[in-house]
């Protein structure tokens, strides 16, 4: 197994209701088929926030305008490292959209816990329902 470390930017992306948005990700993908919260991999010689702005941008058609750090979390799947560098996007432009053919949900805080998600995920969740008002 190689012990590379894929650094992915992920966007917890809240809208004025409230609700946190969330993607499916397609079948052939890596934990293929489960929900997460949008984002990708980090390109050499990027910053973590122009990987994110870029990444929800392309993924999301959603405008990053005002972020801050939440939480990074490394987990070891059986076959590959992942570094998740998890930002709060508290304002953004744009109307969420799949732009990759993706399935979408805008999801009330309390009713994350409803979908499956990657287990290197779980810390996240576990911090945003422990937010909740």
């Amino acid at each position: 197994m190689s012990t590379k470390v894929v650094h992915v930017a992920v966007g917890v992306v809240e809208n004025p209701a409230g609700e946190i948005l969330i993607s499916r990700r397609a079948a052939h993908q890596h934990q293929g088929n489960l929900w997460e919260f949008p984002g990708g991999k980090v390109e050499a010689g990027e910053s973590v926030q122009h990987a994110l702005a870029r990444e929800l941008l392309e993924e999301m058609n959603i405008e990053v305008t005002e972020c801050a750090p939440l939480t990074v979390i490394e987990h070891a799947y059986p076959d590959k490292r992942v570094r998740l560098d998890v930002w709060q996007v508290t304002a953004f432009n744009g109307q969420a959209k799949g732009l990759e053919g993706q399935e979408w949900l805008w999801v009330a805080r309390r009713e994350l816990d409803a979908y499956p998600f990657p287990a290197g995920n779980v810390p996240i969740l576990e911090r945003l329902l422990a937010q909740q008002p």
